[in-house]
């Protein structure tokens, strides 16, 4: 049996921004035509975020899918810690405590981005507020820009309004202030080690001071994005705000740093780079600061990445792998780079390993380091390829997949390389599921959220939003809307679904992934999707 995950593959309006529908898509179209379909909500408290208003994301999603159940995501855990005060207590007061006895500065860094997929700007405000509480004398900002999770080129609105904050606690000797500035897909934020050249970059900013350098932030941003109109605020490049050279704040001995994101994938890599010894050999580190590094999560359990970590996380056990791996079932995992820890360690309750390695096989197929939108076929051959293998070795009783060109294409804004994402992977499912046929097996396609089906930002009532110079803005965030969920058994077992519920989510793939393999689901798990008798 397999589960592909058509990540970022969402239902959108079958208008002329909806990249799912524009595409040439047979072999979804007779899929679900063919097979038992419905869809299932992706976003919001169906997947364990604190609102409907949020927007889902693939880390969220596999997690979900993965445990089976609802459980509460990294924004509703920081929102709580804020709420019963818990946050401020361990790794910040350790930091409080050290930057008062040495005069050292915090260093904030992370995503400017009331996106709540990676971060959100409120908790950078509290963490200011509680700063100057503490009566912390010296705070510098390290802000990346969105563009993928907000609206594009909005990236000056939020530094604009942190500035403002800024400016309230710039009195009885403070230094508050923002110091260097870049976008998200340049600086800092890699994963999965794809290109550990973005790592690099925002560390040369925030230890050594290098960089081009401009008095204020928000001239860097219009320098740049004047001067390129269709620049993205997710590929601005890093700059520093130091008015002279005496201005420059970088990481110093004695200093602390937070990583306020909560999202893990995208965090793990900047942990490593100040966390590890001399072992490090990623990139050219050179001098190395003796500062206190703490994440505003745990990002990894397994690994203890990082050292100290400001918000507890949860112990998730009876994920849904470690339920078939403690009853014998062979297990088969396969993305690339950029989605690999989606249906490894997100998959598996924030787990970096098998749960048990004499039954399972994960598989990584490295991911082009270009701009998405310039090979947007990625890898949808070569994941294929891989699963098309597995599925003939017969080997592997469960086998999971995730296709990533819908997300990663889908997040460039642009509409014509989009279709071609989805219509390289519609080409390279239709080989999977032939492979399937001819083993008489079962398949379930389903998405972790939406993104590629609507490919232009909204006013209220829907309707496509126009710039001055009369283009459509172009949106390159995820969506609230639903996804696909359809199970084809090839064996000629009938298998149908579940019409009285109505507000199913995506906590409901893994029981019925149970189910489908003649596993009854463990208590406390969310209902299945198939229909009995």
């Amino acid at each position: 049996m397999a589960l592909i995950v058509l990540d970022g593959i969402g239902i959108g309006r079958r208008d002329a921004f909806d990249a799912v529908h524009l595409a040439r898509t047979p072999v979804l179209d007779r899929l679900f035509e063919s097979g038992a379909y419905r869809t299932l909500a992706a976003h919001g408290v169906a997947v364990g975020l604190p609102a409907d208003r949020d927007l889902g994301g693939s880390e969220v999603g596999h997690n979900v899918m993965g445990a089976g159940r609802v459980i509460d995501q990294g924004p509703k855990l920081v929102d709580g810690a804020f709420a019963d005060g818990s946050i401020w207590k361990g790794a910040w007061s350790e930091i409080v405590d050290r930057l008062k006895s040495n005069g050292g500065a915090l260093h904030l860094v992370g995503l400017l981005s009331d996106g709540n997929i990676h971060s959100h700007v409120d908790h950078v405000y509290r963490i200011i507020e509680q700063a100057a509480r503490s009566r912390l004398a010296r705070l510098y900002l390290h802000v990346l820009l969105d563009g993928r999770d907000v609206p594009d080129r909005s990236g000056g609105e939020y530094v604009a309004a942190l500035e403002t904050r800024l400016a309230t606690h710039c009195e009885a000797g403070r230094d508050y202030r923002i110091v260097s500035v870049g976008g998200r897909m340049v600086s800092i934020m890699d994963r999965y080690e794809a290109d550990w050249g973005m790592v690099e970059t925002g560390w040369n900013a925030m230890v050594h001071g290098r960089g081009r350098r401009f008095a204020t932030a928000l001239a860097g941003i219009d320098c740049y994005q004047g001067r390129d109109p269709e620049l993205s605020d997710q590929y601005l490049p890093p700059f520093l705000v130091a008015a002279t050279d005496r201005d420059l704040r970088q990481v110093e001995d004695g200093d602390a740093v937070i990583l306020f994101n909560f999202r893990g994938d995208r965090a793990i890599e900047l942990c490593r780079a100040f966390e590890s010894g001399a072992e490090f050999d990623a990139f050219d580190r050179g001098r190395v600061p003796d500062a206190w590094f703490a994440g505003m999560m745990l990002y990894d359990g397994d690994l203890g990445v990082p050292n100290r970590y400001l918000v507890q996380p949860p112990r998730l056990r009876g994920c849904v792998s470690e339920y078939l791996a403690a009853n014998g079932v062979t297990q088969f995992a396969c993305a690339e780079t950029q989605k690999y820890g989606h249906v490894t360690y997100f998959w598996n309750g924030n787990r970096s390993g098998a749960f048990d390695a004499t039954l399972e096989s994960y598989v990584e197929i490295p991911s082009d380091n270009v701009p998405f939108e310039q090979r947007p076929w990625m890898k949808a051959a070569q994941t294929a390829d891989r699963l098309i293998e597995t599925i003939s070795g017969g080997a592997h009783r469960f086998i999971r997949a995730n296709f990533a060109g819908g997300d990663m294409v889908g997040h460039s804004g642009r509409l014509e390389p989009t279709i071609v994402a989805v219509e390289a992977i519609d080409l390279s499912l239709g080989r999977v599921l032939k492979a399937l046929e001819e083993s008489r097996g079962c398949v379930v396609v389903t998405a972790d959220h939406g993104n590629a089906e609507d490919m232009v930002e909204r006013d209220r009532n829907g309707e496509p939003i126009v710039d001055d110079d009369g283009r459509p803005r172009r949106r390159t965030a995820h969506s609230l809307n639903p996804v696909p969920f359809c199970v084809k058994d090839y064996s000629g077992r009938d298998v149908a679904l579940r019409t009285d519920l109505e507000q199913a989510g995506l906590a409901n793939v893994g029981p019925t992934l149970l189910e489908l393999l003649g596993f009854a689901p463990p208590a406390g798990y969310a209902p299945s999707l198939l229909r009995s008798g």
